[in-house]
């Protein structure tokens, strides 16, 4: 046996480098890598408060070519989506973009991401994890509709921060200020296409960059180039946790199980568990799960996904909620939470039994401070808004520097 383990190939299983790698390679100083997809994905670059800095004040970049990217073609592509996930994609121009959610037919949540309609008859589809033979399973029925697995043929790069929009312009983006969120737009760089959305996964002033992996490295320099002034600075899956939290976006992994991977049912989360109840249009035909969350709708999820204010400055991950300051009953736990910079307040996100959240809400918090570990109580406060939302955010034309 160990002869065997020791001869084994596992070469296969060494992340795959990013159509960025050699641009990520100089800038990662520590080595601080994870995978995702397969591919090498950076915990930070730096320092992980320094990114986040880079996001809230200036901008920086983050490497998306993991993500899944889907082209779904045909007449029956839009049919064939708007059975698949909880909203109308017929509502859908061209040129936008929609968030979306796929369930199980028991009303479990898959995963989310984000459709791109480019034509009438042409989708993006991107998400996190591999979603092949979920998408396989979906044209059942549709004759018309060809699937085609692109992840590893486009590089992706999104650039997120208040300055974002003046690199672009400084690229020579024409007009790019004047693109609203979850638009489209194509500009012309090096005689190939150059796709750019207004969408990204900070809650601030951001976009993402689409384009042929063989231009990667070219963009990227034109990128830096036209930021140098900007205090751009590439930023890692830290500082995108981070920032998403403040933004209130969920995870996979901390908010919700993909239903998919999950072993025990009830393990993965529902559209209304995560407070997602907005994205589920019954008005439209059948889609997957409707009548699980339609039942669902009429009796109320058993947990909530709910934003709390926590007194003190003690993050509280992992943590659970109780009903009482004697912590005598739990009723949820903190799937995230971090003290926010930039809205100075102790924030989480957190699963709660839906019938407790008008009542008392205490969370007992665990650290440690200098090799000694301490146990807190603290007060918590629903929060019906985001944490984060600035206004520069959403405003078009985009603010210039």
């Amino acid at each position: 046996m160990i002869a065997t383990m020791n001869s084994a190939d596992f070469s296969t299983e060494k992340p795959r480098p990013s159509h960025f790698q050699p641009r990520l390679d100089e800038r990662n100083i520590h080595d601080a890598w994870s995978s995702w997809n397969g591919y090498k994905l950076a915990e930070y670059y730096y320092e992980a408060e320094y990114e986040y800095f880079c996001i809230r004040n200036t901008c920086g970049t983050y490497d998306i070519c993991p993500m899944q990217k889907y082209f779904i073609s045909g007449p029956d592509a839009e049919k064939m989506l708007n059975r698949m996930v909880t909203r109308d994609v017929t509502k859908m121009r061209n040129n936008r973009v929609s968030y979306v959610l796929w369930c199980t037919d028991e009303g479990r949540l898959i995963d989310d991401g984000t459709i791109f309609r480019l034509a009438d008859d042409s989708f993006m589809l991107t998400c996190g994890s591999p979603s092949t033979a979920w998408l396989k399973k979906s044209t059942l029925g549709f004759d018309n509709v060809t699937i085609n697995d692109r992840s590893d043929e486009l590089a992706a790069l999104a650039l997120q921060g208040p300055t974002s929009c003046a690199v672009l312009k400084r690229m020579g983006l024409k007009g790019i200020e004047q693109a609203k969120p979850f638009t489209i737009h194509h500009f012309d760089f090096l005689g190939d296409s150059l796709m750019v959305s207004r969408t990204g996964f900070t809650g601030d002033l951001g976009y993402e960059l689409w384009i042929k992996a063989e231009l990667a490295l070219e963009l990227w320099d034109a990128v830096y180039e036209a930021g140098a002034d900007y205090g751009i600075h590439p930023f890692g899956e830290q500082a995108t946790n981070m920032a998403r939290l403040e933004a209130g976006f969920i995870m996979p992994g901390y908010e919700f199980n993909e239903a998919l991977k999950t072993v025990h049912f009830e393990h993965d989360q529902t559209p209304f568990e995560l407070n997602l109840d907005w994205m589920v249009d019954f008005k439209k035909p059948h889609f997957n799960g409707r009548a699980a969350l339609l039942e669902e709708s009429r009796r109320g999820p058993r947990y909530t996904l709910t934003r709390l204010d926590i007194e003190g400055n003690k993050p509280a991950e992992g943590s659970f909620i109780y009903d009482s300051q004697d912590c005598s009953r739990d009723i949820g736990y903190v799937t995230s939470g971090m003290w926010s910079p930039v809205v100075k307040a102790n924030i989480a996100l957190a699963m709660i039994e839906t019938p407790h959240l008008n009542g008392e809400l205490w969370a007992e918090i665990n650290y440690e401070k200098e090799l000694r570990h301490y146990s807190k109580v603290a007060r918590c406060s629903v929060k019906d808004e985001p944490f984060w939302a600035p206004e520069h955010a959403r405003a078009t034309p985009a603010r210039d520097y």
